[in-house]
């Protein structure tokens, strides 16, 4: 392929790539901000590229519209919830249940609660937007279903290794109750501390936990 003059070139030392992953990540932290305050709703791409410093151009070399970027930025603070909480049940490794529960309840809750814009586009703006993210929320919500019967299965019982329905149906419902009770915090003024919030969840799958 033969390039043209200026294809490839490198701009104050900084190669194309790169400042293309600039731009890249410059619209998604705009994004964070516009819909994790005033919401998706209102916020069109003109306003996403004036909270960048860029314009249109460069919006659409990385997203189809602005529904692609709401995507995009769910599945990157989904990807990091998720190394979160695995990084805190491995650092548990060998503990008893309760404790690794523990840990990863509160990465989870502190990851979201931590910046409460990425609490506001994991599990508000995304609801109801389209059947795709519809799709992926409850994917993302079957995978962490599926995260508490592992450490059911693993770390209390290293040998058991098939669940009940009533296993599985349990960690759904702990799911559920943990994601609306972080809406509850959200729109209620996020008065109560993250720490009573992971409290209160790690006695609930303390509770809810049946033996294999």
């Amino acid at each position: 392929m033969v390039q043209t003059q200026n294809e490839g070139r490198h701009y104050s030392g900084v190669a194309p790539a790169e400042r293309a992953r600039r731009r890249h990540e410059a619209v998604l932290a705009a994004a964070l901000e516009l819909f994790g305050t005033d919401g998706y709703a209102p916020t069109s791409v003109k306003k996403i590229c004036k909270e960048a410093g860029l314009t249109e151009r460069y919006f659409y070399a990385s997203f189809r519209d602005r529904h692609d970027c709401l995507v995009q930025l769910y599945t990157e603070l989904t990807g990091g919830l998720r190394s979160a909480t695995l990084a805190a049940i491995d650092r548990t490794a060998g503990a008893d249940l309760d404790s690794i529960a523990d840990a990863g309840l509160t990465a989870f809750i502190d990851y979201l609660t931590a910046d409460p814009r990425r609490a506001r586009v994991v599990l508000i703006e995304v609801v109801g937007v389209s059947d795709e993210l519809e799709t992926r929320r409850h994917g993302v919500l079957r995978e962490f279903a599926e995260l508490i019967t592992t450490v059911w299965t693993t770390a209390d019982e290293p040998t058991t290794t098939v669940l009940t329905d009533e296993q599985r149906l349990t960690a759904v419902g702990l799911v559920g109750a943990v994601n609306h009770l972080l809406v509850d915090w959200l729109l209620s003024g996020r008065e109560t501390p993250p720490s009573k919030l992971a409290a209160v969840c790690s006695t609930l799958f303390s509770a809810a936990r049946q033996p294999g």
